[in-house]
C-alpha cells in the first residue's frame, strides 16, 4: 500500500478498539475505510446499540462536516484499520472539483436513508425473533451473491446489539434458523442460502406473534 498516493497523503493506521469519534463531539474530519471494519453505535438509554458495521470503500463522519453539527453516533475500529482522514476544507474542495465524488456522496446518503427506514421497520416488530430474522433478511438482500448464498458478516453478539435484543434471544432465534437449514454459519458470520425462505420464516413469526399458537 506504500505506493498508494491517496494513502500516502491522507492515510493513518488505527489499532482495533480505537475510537474515531464519539457521539456528541464536534466533528472536523471524515474517514474513508481503506482496510478493516468500523462499527457505528449510538447510546440508547443505558445500552450502546450498534447501528451498522462499515467495510472497505465506505466513508463515515461526513455529516458533521456537511451540517456543522455534533457527531450523531460513535465510530470504533472493529479491527486494525487503515483509513483516509480528510478534513473539512479538503472534503469541500473534493466535492467542488469532482462531480463523480458528489454523485457518490448523494447515492450513499440515499442508501443510508433507506437503511434508517429499515431500522424503524425493525423497531416496530414486537418480538425478538422477528427482529433478528428481519435484520438478517434485509442485510442478506443487500449482500453480493456467492455460490453458497449471501453472507452476513457479523457475530451473534453484534447481531443482538444491532437489533436491540438480549444475546440469549438472538441465540434462540439463530438456533431455530440453523435447525431449519435456513441459515448456516461461516467464520465471519452467517450465510443465507435462500433469502426468500428467510422472508417466509419472518412472515410465519409475525403471524405467530399476532395470532399466537393455534391448537
Amino acid at each position: 500500500m506504500a505506493d498508494d498516493p491517496l494513502f500516502e497523503r491522507f492515510g493513518r493506521e488505527f489499532a482495533k478498539g480505537s475510537v474515531l469519534f464519539r457521539e456528541g463531539e464536534a466533528g472536523h474530519e471524515m474517514f474513508v475505510i481503506h482496510q478493516g471494519r468500523v462499527t457505528i453505535s449510538k447510546r440508547v438509554g443505558e445500552v450502546e446499540k450498534i447501528l451498522s458495521t462499515l467495510g472497505p470503500g465506505e466513508f463515515l463522519g461526513e455529516m458533521s462536516i456537511l451540517n456543522n453539527r455534533a457527531r450523531s453516533a460513535t465510530a470504533t475500529c472493529a479491527g486494525d484499520c487503515r483509513l483516509l482522514v480528510i478534513d473539512a476544507r479538503t472534503f469541500e474542495a473534493m466535492i467542488r472539483s469532482s462531480s463523480e465524488i458528489a454523485v457518490r456522496l448523494i447515492k450513499k446518503l440515499s442508501d443510508r436513508l433507506a437503511e434508517a427506514n429499515e431500522q424503524i421497520e425493525n423497531l416496530l416488530l414486537t418480538d425478538a425473533a422477528s427482529r433478528v430474522v428481519h435484520y438478517l433478511a434485509v442485510t442478506a438482500e443487500r449482500a453480493a451473491p456467492t455460490p453458497a448464498g449471501r453472507k452476513v458478516e457479523m457475530s451473534p453478539r453484534d447481531l443482538a446489539a444491532t437489533v436491540g435484543v438480549r444475546p440469549d434471544q438472538a441465540d434462540e432465534a439463530l438456533l431455530k434458523l440453523l435447525r431449519a437449514k435456513i441459515l448456516s454459519v461461516h467464520p465471519d458470520g452467517f450465510v443465507v442460502p435462500d433469502v426468500a425462505k428467510l422472508r417466509h420464516f419472518l412472515e410465519f413469526l409475525q403471524m405467530k406473534a399476532q395470532f399466537g399458537d393455534v391448537a
